[in-house]
């Protein structure tokens, strides 16, 4: 028989943990690496239930993603990425244009230094206000707005380029 959690921690999982997933897969652009993240969170979560759950836990466990993926960013190695040739375009209609939109705006995201990351994704597809992304953050209002401007630069520069490369 499995341990019994904190009162509310699994209600509180079953309930938002598919946007806190999302929420990862942002992060770190990639499925299963959102999965570890989201369980690594929880798991450390967990313990300080007790403390958090009548505080913002869903605000408290944002900042322990954010937290966590920074510091796996920090240790990851940062070598080649290998990659095939993308095959000819099989006709002029193209079902999943909307899809190759959606990956080239991922791949963007993913482009970026991971401090303007986590400020796009908790600003732009999390939809928190300035104040609430500084929070989570730990950082100044100013940060996230000199970071989001910087994010959103890098982006309208690197989207037309990778939109392109998909076409080709």
């Amino acid at each position: 028989m499995a341990p019994e959690g904190p009162d509310g921690f699994e209600e509180f999982v079953a309930a938002r943990g598919p946007r806190l997933l999302r929420v990862a897969w942002l992060l770190t652009g990639d499925a299963h690496l959102a999965e570890d993240l989201l369980q690594t969170a929880l798991a450390k979560v967990w313990p300080k239930w007790h403390r958090i759950a009548d505080d913002h836990p869903e605000a408290y466990l944002r900042k322990t993603l954010v937290t966590t993926y920074t510091s796996w960013w920090r240790r990851r190695w940062r070598g080649e990425v290998p990659h095939g040739e993308l095959p000819d375009a099989a006709g002029q209609f193209d079902a999943y244009e909307g899809v190759d939109l959606e990956q080239s705006l991922a791949a963007a995201v993913r482009a970026l230094p991971a401090r303007q990351r986590a400020v796009v994704v908790l600003r732009y597809f999390e939809d928190l206000s300035v104040e609430d992304a500084a929070a989570v953050l730990g950082c100044a209002p100013g940060t996230v707005k000199s970071q989001s401007a910087k994010a959103l630069r890098t982006l309208r520069g690197l989207l037309p380029v990778l939109i392109e490369e998909r076409r080709d």
